[in-house]
């Protein structure tokens, strides 16, 4: 316990160093920048800057970088040492308020969704406070925003910044009607579940699948699987355990406090979870925590994979998003409180929050959209693409009562009424999990299980942020010209319940009724990207981030372009990965397997005859069969990555997912089945078997 407490966050320009470092004002002033997300003031850079420089030198540091979130979805750094010519052949170690604040970075190289041409190159980072800087491999990072030379977002991290101050606007307009004069600011906050895969890193390598996309494009399933759920919550082998401790020796260090890790219920598979902490924090500390996952796994002899599907027919990878709403004096939002009106406030937030996610199905559907996550969603332990809200019957059943103006009576305490003018507390939720809901309450926050293990947490965040503002607006607007507010919040809760109540399901999402159900209620069921991506340009979608500051129309639109290339570009590099595996592995492998079985096939010269019923000749008559079938498909699947005229880039996704994915399904199949009939020492690459049984 000792060398935790001494080693946490000792890499980490955090509260207690700048304490240390910083004289009172300057501190005082940056701290209430962080806190309470003032303007910071330009005249104490200088000052920041010497102490920020003084503390990395002093922990091993020689370069410093700012650290952003491009649109491409991976981190961004550029190092520049402290060196600095000082004449006379020696140097000085510098480092200047303006190389601390504003960083200048080729722009034309990242994605844009055409805000930018390749000759236009200058693009700025700008130092984002209230996010501690740290050292990671001797770098000083500074977590940044990153934006054009015409101010355009280009990166994650901007939207997500102004979609909090919208959700800060409109949630303080509600809290003040309710007398909670003493608030300064809400923030949202989040904690992320990591799930991932540890594979040795040998049979990584060797697989050419796992190595360009991140998944198995062929594998057939060994005699077991997860189907024991042996694995789950069970003792942690000692090689896994042995990267755990150096993964959480890193993380504490760099002040990411990582709390929960357990197996998963997929053979191999993982889960590390996180605190709380505000949101932009958590997804920087959620992104550095995948790039020290990797890394770490490297040590070890291993390989962490964090696509949502590395293997077929077991469970796939999500990162579950626990968001909820805090105030600065430190009330949790979604906590029902314990008097009337601290349940009414509650109820009012809750209200938002279902309104929001109702109102704007797609977008939440299109907040985890990606090629890999397509083929978790509705899978085991993940939730169904069909959105919903999961409350539980205690807080339903509230919402019911209040609807219909009748008695709620609670279950395990005395009978309460339900007025027009006052609505009387009850017990936190005391509800079962719902582990099949998209989006569930559980207790005192919201845990969208949609998003996949690869992903930021960024787009998901700032979409949850954006909508729930726009709500919580409506509702203000509605609340503060009321007469009486006591009968307001009534009826609001009322009537939103009354227009909304069609997105909460308690039940079980993967029950094949409930599709049924779904659409009889109107609930929008997009079972693929492109699917989603067809609404991403529909006016309300683009009105809600635009009237709420959280992104210009152009901003808004780039990532529709950016979006579906990357799906494309995905399923592309996959279709290829495929092509490539057959002819130069596989088809070669089973050829010489198919030789070897010819050579030992029985003659009967007496007869004239094979031995039709016999091991070879069955094997060899269903090898050539599944060969023609593949390279039939193999044929399709290199005519249609064939160039084509221009298309838009939601015609081309829709292309990808109609015509090459089912072809590459066709295909798969038909090695898989191969795989089982094939002499092990024959066959080209590490099985499931290695892969998910290999680490010790």
């Amino acid at each position: 316990m000792t060398d935790i407490m001494k080693t946490f966050g000792k890499k980490v320009f955090n509260d207690t160093v700048m304490r240390e470092r910083l004289s009172e004002s300057t501190y005082r002033e940056l701290n209430n920048t962080i806190k309470n997300g003032e303007y910071l003031n330009s005249d104490i850079a200088e000052e920041v800057a010497n102490a920020m420089k003084e503390w990395a030198i002093e922990n091993g540091a020689t370069h410093f970088t700012h650290w952003f979130h491009p649109l491409s979805g991976a981190t961004a750094e550029k190092h520049d040492s402290f060196v600095s010519t000082a004449g006379g052949g020696k140097i000085t170690l510098e480092f200047s308020p303006n190389n601390l604040v504003r960083g200048e970075a080729d722009a034309s190289a990242f994605p844009s969704g055409g805000l930018r041409d390749t000759f236009e190159a200058r693009g700025y980072t700008a130092w984002d406070p209230t996010s501690y800087a740290f050292i990671k491999d001797n770098i000083l990072c500074i977590p940044t925003v990153f934006c054009s030379y015409s101010g355009e977002a280009l990166d994650h991290k901007t939207p997500l910044l102004r979609s909090m101050e919208a959700i800060n606007t409109q949630a303080m307009r509600i809290l003040k009607l309710f007398g909670n004069q003493d608030v300064g600011h809400v923030k949202t906050t989040v904690g992320a579940e990591q799930e991932y895969f540890l594979v040795d890193k040998e049979y990584f390598d060797r697989r050419e699948d796992l190595v360009m996309t991140g998944r198995t494009l062929f594998g057939a399933m060994p005699p077991k699987g997860q189907e024991m759920n042996d694995h789950y919550y069970g003792s942690i082998k000692t090689r896994v355990s042995e990267y755990m401790k150096d993964l959480n020796a890193e993380l504490w260090s760099l002040g990411i406090q990582a709390k929960t890790e357990h197996n998963e219920v997929a053979p191999s598979q993982h889960e590390l979870a996180n605190n709380f902490l505000t949101t932009n924090v958590s997804v920087d500390q959620n992104n550095l925590t995948m790039e020290i996952m990797k890394k770490i796994a490297k040590k070890h002899g291993l390989e962490c994979l964090l696509h949502e599907k590395p293997f077929a027919r077991v469970n796939g990878s999500g990162k579950h998003n626990n968001w909820s709403i805090k105030t600065d004096t430190g009330v949790n939002l979604f906590d029902p409180g314990e008097t009337p009106r601290e349940n009414a406030q509650f109820l009012i937030f809750l209200t938002a929050v279902i309104k929001a996610v109702d109102d704007y199905q797609d977008l939440v559907r299109i907040s985890i959209s990606s090629a890999g996550n397509d083929h978790r969603l509705g899978g085991s332990e993940a939730p169904p693409a069909i959105v919903s809200i999961f409350l539980g019957d205690e807080l339903t059943e509230i919402l019911e009562s209040i609807e219909t103006d009748e008695q709620y009576v609670n279950k395990q305490q005395d009978q309460m009424l339900i007025g027009v003018h006052s609505i009387p507390s009850f017990p936190k939720d005391n509800t079962d999990r719902n582990r099949t809901s998209p989006f569930a309450f559980t207790g005192n926050k919201f845990e969208f299980r949609m998003p996949g293990s690869s992903a930021s947490i960024s787009t998901p965040n700032t979409i949850l942020n954006t909508i729930v503002a726009e709500a919580l607006k409506q509702f203000a607007d509605k609340l503060e010209g009321a007469e009486d507010l006591n009968t307001a919040v009534h009826d609001l809760i009322q009537q939103s319940f009354k227009n909304h109540k069609r997105i909460i399901f308690n039940g079980n999402g993967y029950d094949a009724a409930w599709i049924k159900e779904a659409k009889k209620r109107g609930l929008s069921n997009y079972a693929s990207t492109p699917d989603a991506f067809a609404h991403y340009l529909d006016p309300k979608n683009i009105r809600v981030f635009v009237e709420n500051g959280v992104m210009s129309e152009t901003e808004y639109r780039s990532r529709y372009e950016i979006y579906l290339e990357k799906y494309t570009k995905t399923v592309n590099i996959e279709a290829l990965t495929m092509l490539d595996m057959l002819k130069k592995d596989i088809l070669p492998a089973v050829r010489q397997f198919e030789k070897e079985l010819s050579e030992s096939v029985h003659y009967d010269r007496e007869l004239g005859l094979f031995d039709e019923s016999s091991y070879e000749v069955q094997t060899l008559l269903s090898i050539k069969s599944l060969i023609k079938d593949i390279y039939r498909n193999l044929i399709e699947l290199e005519q249609s990555l064939a160039p084509k005229p221009h298309q838009s880039a939601l015609t081309t996704a829709f292309f990808f997912h109609d015509q090459v994915l089912p072809v590459m399904t066709q295909i798969r199949r038909s090695v898989d089945e191969m795989e089982l009939i094939t002499d092990r020492r024959c066959w080209p690459m590490p099985t499931y078997k290695e892969l998910m049984f290999g680490v010790d």
